[in-house]
Parts: structure tokens; sequence; C-alpha cells
């Protein structure tokens, strides 16, 4: 498996200055600037994660996915050829813009533009975020994932899982269609949404503190109509999130509290639970299957479905005392 993760993203914009303010003061993203046409926008050591480019038409996006050098991209772009993909080679110039090694361009089935790397750049001053939070959780698991809606998800799942190597974490079949996709630690990368269109569903960031996505819910509540998706808490992967509606038309998701996976060493279920074991009522979906969703989290609650909590070393305090009644239902379980 080449791919590492999810490196950077990229949206076309006419509007610079509704992305800066979203992305630094709603989200503690730091801007940068490139020029009069684009801005940048980092989330940790790299020099960028997120692109928003005048030069690219509103609803034009890239996203770049990230191996580990000139062999492992070499490899991967072997692969898609053999599997009748159309690779790119991307000039230097591209390259440099994006601020990388090499790069390798390409479409998946559905059409959306997808990019492979090696070589990232690191920027010589440390991330200073646009509003105090702890910081993104990155590294090893990449910039977060992306979601595509899909017209049909057997057109796709193919094409990631056995192309280009993602492995399937779990899947949901009921109120639609999803597969979750992992490249990394991450329990999702890329995710497939079966909704009857093809378009970018959300991208999804990750927080070191539970407190920055509370504050975060905060400033999103003084413009509602902002907030696509309420507060809530994920059953599969276990992130406690909100969805806001980006600048860019699709949604970005605020979460924290991910739940690990061992790539090669997974087993795919079936998620019954949810599609949120709380909150989370989505805005977007059609009134019956908004009416389903919020069936099955009251059922969830009834039936005491619960998740535990994933938390990072250092960033918890083991509370002093004990709950006998807690200490009864461990027992019991």
């Amino acid at each position: 498996m080449e791919i590492r993760g999810l490196g950077y993203m990229g949206v076309g914009a006419s509007d610079l200055s509704d992305w800066t303010s979203f992305a630094t003061d709603w989200l503690g993203m730091q801007m940068i600037e490139r020029g009069n046409i684009a801005r940048a926008f980092r989330m940790d050591d790299r020099s960028q994660r997120l692109v928003v480019d005048r030069s690219l038409a509103e609803r034009e996006r890239y996203f770049g996915f990230e191996v580990d050098d000139a062999a492992s991209l070499r490899s991967l772009a072997a692969r898609l050829e053999a599997a009748g993909v159309k690779v790119r080679q991307e000039p230097t110039a591209l390259a440099d813009q994006r601020f990388v090694k090499e790069l390798i361009s390409f479409d998946d089935p559905s059409g959306n533009h997808l990019e492979a790397f090696h070589g990232a750049a690191v920027a010589d001053e440390p991330f200073r975020p646009g509003r105090s939070i702890s910081g993104f959780r990155t590294g090893a698991l990449g910039m977060g994932h992306v979601v595509f809606h899909v017209k049909n998800i057997d057109d796709l799942l193919g094409f990631y899982r056995d192309t280009l190597g993602f492995g399937v974490s779990d899947y949901i079949t009921t109120p639609f269609r999803a597969y979750f996709l992992h490249v990394n630690a991450r329990h999702h990368s890329v995710a497939l949404i079966e909704t009857g269109k093809q378009d970018l569903h959300h991208l999804m960031v990750e927080l070191f503190s539970l407190d920055d996505v509370g504050q975060g819910y905060d400033i999103a509540l003084g413009e509602p109509e902002k907030i696509a998706t309420t507060l809530g808490r994920h059953p599969n992967d276990a992130v406690t999130s909100y969805y806001l509606r980006s600048p860019g038309g699709f949604m970005l998701e605020y979460g924290w509290g991910g739940k690990d996976v061992t790539p090669g060493n997974w087993t795919a279920k079936e998620v019954t639970v949810g599609p949120s074991l709380w909150g989370h009522d989505r805005t977007w979906l059609p009134d019956d299957q908004r009416q389903k969703a919020r069936d099955m989290r009251l059922k969830a609650a009834a039936d005491g479905v619960r998740q535990p909590l994933h938390v990072l070393d250092g960033n918890y305090v083991r509370q002093d005392g004990v709950c006998p009644w807690w200490d009864a239902a461990k027992a019991r379980g």
C-alpha cells in the first residue's frame, strides 16, 4: 500500500475573504498569502494543508494523497496505469505550488481530481493558530478525511479498495449506503456515501481537545444557519463533532476523539447503530431519512449503546475515587 494519508486539499473560490474568515476565526487554521490569486492555510508544521485558489472554478477541487518516496510514487503510477487509469506526471512548477518534491495526478471513476505526492515541505516557522486551539491531530494520520457523495458505491469501491489499496473499516446499509476506508490508523481517510449525486460531501479535521470543538460550536451558534449537522457522536469512528456549511458549498466536520484502526489487521463490520449515537441532526437529509436517522439514535439510547472515549496519553486526568455503580456495571459486563 503506497498511500499513507490525505496530505492536502485545494478548492476553487472567487472570494478569498470568506474562506480566510472561516478557516482562521472558526476553524483555527493559520493563513498564508500565496500571491494575489490564492491563500493557503496551515494546520501543523507543513507549509500548507488547505489551499483556496481564485484561478480554479468555484466547485473545482483537488485532493492530495501522500506516499513515502519517489519509488512509492512510481509504483502507484504503474498500478494505476495497469488498471487503465490515465496518470499525469505533473511539472515541477505545479509540484512547487503544492510545496512537494514530485507530483502525479489522476481522476477517480466519479471524476474527483486526485493527486499523489512525496516530499511535502515543512515550514520554517512554528504553526500559529488563527484562534486559540490546542492544535490539529495530523502527523502520520494525515490532514483528516474526505467523504464523497456518489451515485453508486459499487462504481468506486473497487477503485479505492483494490486499485489504491485502501482497507474497509466498516460500512452502513441504512438509512443510506456508506463505506469507510482507511490507509493509516485514522478510522477513515476516505468515505463514500451513496446519495444519487457526485460531489464532495465533507472534509473532516480533528482537534486535540474536546474543548476546541465545544468552543468552536459556541462560535458557530452565533450564526446557526451555518450549522449543517448539530453536535453529536458517531458510533463507528467514535468522533464527537459538528458540521459547518463551508464557503465552498461542502460541509466541514470539526471533531475530536477518533478511534484508531489497525491497517492490514482489521475486520470490516456493518454498522447497524446510528449513523450517530446521539445528536448530529442532519438538516441536509430528506425528511423521511432524517426521521429514520432520528429513530435509530433514539433506539441506540433506549438500548444503552455506548462507546469508550479515545484519548491521547497525557490529555486526560483519571478522576479520584470510584463509583460503586460503575464498578458493578463493569463486573457484570
